[in-house]
């Protein structure tokens, strides 16, 4: 569980380098919808305990948890005239609630994500279970200024089996107004007993002129890349500025390119290729390349499923199943090979071979 108090030094699992931490954005670019439908049950009194905000990662689903969280912190009375003629979620940075959550010290609001392990200098793979046992002795106590108690959970596909289970209890038993905003990237992964006692909504992935317009605000060093660099990689994005800014960071894009051009040629594979890409995220400095290996691969097999899915051919669901299974299977592995710090080689040739399986299976 985040401490609340002064902001740490440490790294944030949450943050994306070189951006603004959702909690410092005050800008929701895209998400109008999404932002009205809670705004509007929150001025009838009627937000639900619980809500998934669910969608790709790099859509806004963290800056509009954050929104939700300041608003109803610096506003904890439904009814006040200033809540009822509001237009939207817009708290300024500079009111007493903003400054409370920019530092990480309000009483009422709680984050749950993977923290630093100081003895590894790594994050922790998971969301631990001791850390859901925090969010639960605040949810047990009384709001500190009489409105909302917040838990802010980033992301839901980090809670472990143990801390998702002790979560659903609070969420199935809360005390009144108590609000879990709970971010999820893949929301039909998560427990049946949890998406039940959940209200869903779900972003839609963002347009390529919100990226733009999203990193022309970012500032240096995102700025100084030509328009042109912006524009192209906000088009291949695929609605998400998490994509768009590893296309722009270094050899992000020839990276990325490399791999789904190994993708598209499935089942076909070049096994000497696959080796060489191994290694290199296998490497001491791979840590980058590997994390857009797994987003690439998980971004293309959506893709994929989606597309050929639409077409409703005959048996396309049968044939679409190999792919499904090889990503819950991709998924299940990368967090078992980081939990025990294994050795990434392995991981990477048994993913592709799994690919090209599936691949294969689903052309039949």
């Amino acid at each position: 569980m985040a401490p609340r108090g002064a902001i740490e030094s440490l790294p944030e699992s949450d943050a994306v380098a070189e951006c603004p931490h959702p909690r410092d954005t005050y800008d929701l670019i895209g998400q109008a919808e999404a932002e009205q439908d809670i705004l509007k049950a929150y001025q009838a009194n009627a937000l639900p305990q619980a809500i998934i905000l669910g969608g790709p990662a790099g859509i806004g689903k963290a800056t509009l948890a954050w929104r939700v969280a300041r608003f109803l912190l610096a506003h904890p009375n439904p009814a006040a005239p200033e809540v009822q003629a509001a237009e939207n979620l817009w708290v300024p940075p500079e009111h007493p609630a903003a400054r409370q959550l920019a530092a990480l010290s309000h009483t009422d609001l709680v984050l749950l994500r993977r923290e630093w392990n100081e003895k590894t200098k790594k994050f922790f793979s998971e969301i631990r279970t001791e850390d859901v046992r925090g969010v639960i002795h605040l949810f047990q106590q009384a709001a500190g200024a009489g409105g909302y108690r917040i838990c802010i959970v980033d992301s839901a596909e980090d809670l472990n089996r143990s801390g998702a289970n002790a979560l659903l209890k609070t969420i199935e038993e809360p005390p009144p107004k108590s609000l879990f905003l709970i971010v999820s990237h893949r929301p039909d992964s998560l427990l049946p007993t949890i998406r039940s006692r959940c209200r869903r909504i779900l972003l839609k992935p963002l347009s390529a002129t919100s990226i733009v317009q999203i990193l022309d605000g970012l500032g240096p060093p995102w700025t100084g890349t030509a328009p042109e660099e912006r524009a192209e990689a906000a088009a291949r994005a695929q609605g998400s500025l998490h994509d768009a800014l590893r296309l722009l960071s270094g050899s992000g894009g020839a990276f990325d390119g490399q791999i789904r051009r190994m993708l598209e040629a499935l089942p076909q594979l070049d096994w000497q290729a696959v080796h060489a890409l191994a290694d290199q995220i296998a490497g001491r400095d791979g840590l980058a390349d590997y994390e857009t290996l797994m987003i690439t691969i998980i971004d293309w097999l959506d893709e994929t499923v989606k597309a050929r899915a639409e077409t409703g051919e005959a048996g396309s669901g049968k044939r679409l199943a190999p792919l499904a299974e090889v990503w819950e299977k991709v998924a299940e592995a990368a967090r078992e090979t980081e939990v025990l710090n294994l050795d990434k080689r392995p991981l990477v040739l048994s993913i592709f071979a799994d690919l090209a399986a599936a691949a294969r299976t689903s052309l039949v």
